[in-house]
């Protein structure tokens, strides 16, 4: 299980159980973890018995069930419920995933949702994310040209040139994939982690932008950058099944050629 950023000096305290009556044959035990850092009181896991015949087949059905019918006061993110908005991005069963996308009977035994790992806790399973929306701020995430476009038609690409940018497009910045890194956890404040890291090097593969040096500029630091070790837990935690690390690599040679 990963670790997750705890207020100082506490720990995680016996929860508050939720049986089912008796008598259910399909019946799965959730372990969720509960934290309101305005109560004072430390974090604690509350176990959920539910019924997964009067239950939707994903994670989130669950946890959704346990609001509306249980517990009204647990707090988590969600959206769209297909796994494109990224809001419901958790802890599951060990794992950065999304729960919209994760089968309950995918999971063996009793599951275990925590909010994502390393993250200052807003409450429950919410975790705040104004550092990473920041640092995917700090790459300039938008076209950046010098010369005009054209009058009386789009900038073109070529089918070529846009086949390069169509797998980082498809990031939907859910954090999955920083907060499933080391280097990530411990260096949060300087190290721009994989998802900035694969949008910044969705714009340095763009053919219509016009900033690359800029952009190779801003990237060569010790920290924003080379904090990256290639753990590649990142593209094993990505619901999308995107490969952070190796745009990562890729941006490294392209800094590396600079100086060839």
């Amino acid at each position: 299980m990963a670790e997750f950023r705890l207020p100082a000096n506490s720990r995680i305290q016996p929860g508050r159980r939720f049986p089912i009556a008796a008598g259910t044959s399909r019946v799965r035990t959730f372990h969720v973890y509960r934290f309101d850092p305005a109560s004072g009181e430390n974090p604690r896991v509350d176990s959920f018995e539910i019924d997964l015949d009067r239950c939707g087949p994903m994670v989130l059905d669950a946890l959704i069930k346990i609001k509306n019918e249980v517990d009204p006061t647990l707090t988590f993110r969600r959206s769209c419920r297909e796994g494109i908005c990224g809001s419901c991005a958790m802890n599951i069963d060990g794992g950065n995933t999304l729960a919209c996308i994760q089968a309950i009977d995918d999971i063996k035994g009793d599951i275990r949702i925590y909010p994502l790992p390393h993250m200052p806790v807003v409450k429950d399973l919410v975790p705040d994310l104004t550092n990473f929306y920041a640092q995917y701020a700090s790459i300039k995430p938008w076209l950046q040209t010098r010369t005009p476009a054209p009058p009386d038609r789009e900038r073109l690409q070529s089918k070529r040139e846009q086949e390069k940018i169509n797998s980082p497009s498809a990031c939907i910045l859910c954090a999955c994939c920083s907060t499933s890194c080391p280097s990530y956890w411990w260096n949060s404040d300087r190290f721009l982690g994989p998802a900035a890291l694969l949008a910044a090097y969705r714009w340095l593969v763009d053919s219509r932008d016009e900033a690359t040096g800029e952009r190779l500029d801003d990237l060569e630091d010790p920290f924003r950058l080379y904090r990256c070790h290639t753990i590649m837990n990142c593209a094993t935690a990505c619901p999308k099944d995107l490969n952070p690390s190796r745009a990562i690599a890729e941006t490294k040679k392209m800094i590396a050629a600079r100086h060839l």
